[in-house]
């Protein structure tokens, strides 16, 4: 088992954050299979944005024995209770139980500190492993809220069926 350690994402983790956005295979199921092609500059305004807390927060990701993982994040909608949630990793980093331990921390920093009612996903069709992942965490898939805006899938969790000690 790999020892985790999620941390919100500062100033010394950007350039981990570029390799993770810049890279085609990370990127491709969000419609950029070459990657953002992302500089510091613009990573640099982007944390400003990233961390609001309680309502808004990024973490990056890091393993023991493989360092930098990748991230996940949380952005809470208050007039509407949804917390939107994203999680990518690394190719290095796939496949080994991260992105579940990941994405709970995130679910639950969400519901108990963000205060959000429902946590929400919309991975892309055909990525059968996120859609696997969303499943195991207890996802439901559902209507897509008018609010969202246009959009071919949409999954929630709703936190009267979440516990925030489950991890």
């Amino acid at each position: 088992m790999l020892k985790l350690t999620i941390k919100e994402t500062s100033e010394s983790d950007l350039s981990n954050v570029m390799e993770l956005w810049n890279n085609g295979d990370v990127m491709y199921y969000v419609g950029f299979p070459q990657g953002l092609g992302i500089n510091m500059a613009k990573l640099f305004k982007w944390l400003k944005w990233a961390i609001a807390k309680p309502q808004r927060c990024h973490y990056s990701i890091y393993a023991e024995e493989i360092g930098y993982c990748g991230e996940t994040f949380y952005n809470v909608d208050k007039e509407h209770g949804t917390a939107i949630l994203d999680i990518k990793l690394l190719p290095c980093a796939q496949g080994k139980g991260i992105a579940k331990k990941a994405l709970t921390f995130a679910i639950e920093k969400a519901f108990c500190q963000g205060k959000a009612q429902r946590v929400c996903v919309d991975p892309h069709p055909d990525n059968k492993t996120a859609w696997a992942l969303y499943e195991k965490l207890g996802f439901i898939s559902k209507p897509r809220p008018k609010y969202l805006g246009e959009g071919e899938t949409y999954l929630e969790i709703d936190s009267k069926d979440w516990s925030c000690d489950k991890q």
